[in-house]
């Protein structure tokens, strides 16, 4: 380790820097944010620290550098632009043993500035030592992404229980557990939902003896297989979860952000393939929750489009379970944009339609609403009925040439695109070999896909033609 991080309290402390310009602006605002007092030295001076001089804010003085203006300060910021004059401060700073920050200067810095994520009074910083300011700004990046906003909040009710906590549990070891399992459970959630009288609570039930083994559901979407179009809520209830009941569409690389001890447990039905069936679903999500569980279950696209949630919300109300619906990015706005696909366009589609091409026996969607010519079609699960929905919507009265995009894996590195009409769909799917998960979106829109005027020569990886690849592909959110 080249550097030890260090939190440094600089309340009232007098902190020097030397430079007027926007990076002495960026120094002083987090210094004044600290509550730092603040000697400003520089020959000429940026308006905002004119401004804050006005204000009483920092002290100013309008001139070149000289070693005594060291002085009594415990931090030194080196914020010119002339390395020379930075080396002598850095070396003044030095000979009286005094921490200095040269700004982007690594070899001259004995201390050196982080990237901050501030949900005060939680403070995360990030740091390469130097070596690469930019890659520290995306970590922090990242980092402030995955937090809720008032992150802070969680700390500050945990600092307001820490002396009843400790008068009622004495040994260190298993006061360190309480607030394992306290900060990990939904009691934590319910802080950050604003509902603190109700964690308040639980825990003086927890600390009494009586802790509540009352579960929760989450239905929550993952989205259409990008890692990275999770949402955060999403992300959040996946890292907290006990069990997560997953589809088989959910991306290998979301489940990975799930406890190391979380029970993982696939429930993902395939066309031809017996499996689970969604009353069998229904009864284990029930189960789960009424043993105490904290359970994501995790839907492919948004639960809410094609996913049965809501016949899983309806289950898990009748059976009395607290449940939380947590939306997802939906296949059809994610695979269509990832094709550059607009599904509205005010010179071409007014609407959009989703349709599925899975229905219960003997159900068919009413044709003659779907062939409206300023009407964008998005189906869902459509090769098995894909030769049948296309010969209908040509009776219904859409035209043989209305453009069509088949979309296979979209949002992922395995994305194959190609570009069709109605009356040849049918016979290039089977050609190109589609396997399901494929969207399919009919309409003048499809024309507009960056699909629509690349040469069909055009091959993707495995050498087939005429798919395109999708440039993208699946990013580790795991930091």
């Amino acid at each position: 380790m080249d550097y030890l991080p260090l939190f440094l309290a600089l309340r009232n402390t007098d902190c020097l820097v030397v430079g007027g310009g926007e990076v002495a602006v960026r120094k002083i605002r987090l210094l004044l944010q600290a509550g730092a007092q603040i000697r400003v030295v520089a020959p000429r001076i940026d308006n905002a620290l004119k401004e804050w001089a006005d204000n009483g804010d920092i002290s100013l003085h309008l001139k070149a550098f000289a070693a005594s203006d060291i002085a009594a300060a415990q931090l030194i910021i080196a914020a010119t632009n002339d390395r020379s004059i930075n080396s002598d401060i850095a070396a003044a700073a030095g000979a009286r043993h005094r921490l200095c920050n040269v700004v982007d200067d690594r070899e001259l810095s004995t201390a050196i500035m982080p990237g901050i994520v501030d949900r005060s009074p939680v403070i995360i910083a990030v740091s390469t030592c130097g070596t690469s300011p930019v890659l520290a700004t995306q970590l922090r990046q990242r980092i402030d992404a995955s937090l809720p906003a008032n992150f802070g909040k969680l700390a500050g009710w945990a600092d307001s229980w820490r002396a009843k906590v400790r008068e009622h549990i004495s040994d260190s070891k298993q006061r360190l557990q309480f607030w394992q399992t306290t900060l990990d459970s939904d009691i934590a959630t319910q802080v950050l939902s604003g509902n603190q009288h109700s964690a308040d609570e639980k825990v003086q039930q927890k600390l009494a003896g009586i802790e509540t083994t009352k579960g929760i559901a989450w239905l929550v979407g993952a989205g259409p297989g990008d890692p990275e179009l999770l949402t955060l809520k999403a992300l959040r209830r996946i890292q907290t979860a006990d069990v997560i009941v997953h589809d088989r569409l959910v991306a290998p690389q979301i489940l990975t952000h799930a406890r190391k001890d979380a029970d993982k447990i696939s429930v993902g039905k395939q066309n031809g393939v017996e499996g689970i069936t969604q009353t069998e679903i229904n009864s284990l999500l029930v189960k789960l929750v009424r043993q105490g569980k904290r359970v994501c279950r995790l839907k492919g696209g948004d639960p809410f489009i094609f996913g049965r949630g809501g016949e899983e919300l309806a289950a898990l109300n009748a059976a009395g379970i607290d449940c939380e619906v947590v939306p997802g990015i939906t296949a059809a706005a994610g695979c269509a944009a990832a094709a550059g696909i607009p599904l509205t366009h005010r010179n071409v589609a007014r609407s959009v339609t989703f349709v599925t091409g899975q229905t219960s026996a003997g159900q068919e969607p009413d044709w003659q609403q779907l062939v409206h010519k300023d009407q964008t079609l998005v189906m869902y699960m459509s090769l098995r009925q894909l030769e049948t929905t296309c010969r209908q919507l040509i009776a219904a009265g859409r035209t043989a040439d209305c453009p069509v995009v088949l979309i296979e894996n979209g949002t992922t590195s395995q994305q194959r695109s190609f570009s069709s009409t109605l009356a040849e769909l049918a016979a290039d799917t089977s050609a190109h070999k589609v396997q399901s998960p494929a969207l399919l979106i009919i309409g003048d829109v499809a024309a507009l896909s960056n699909v629509q005027d690349l040469p069909l020569a055009v091959s993707n990886q495995a050498g087939e033609q005429p798919w395109l690849p999708v440039a993208n592909s699946p990013t580790n959110l795991s930091l």
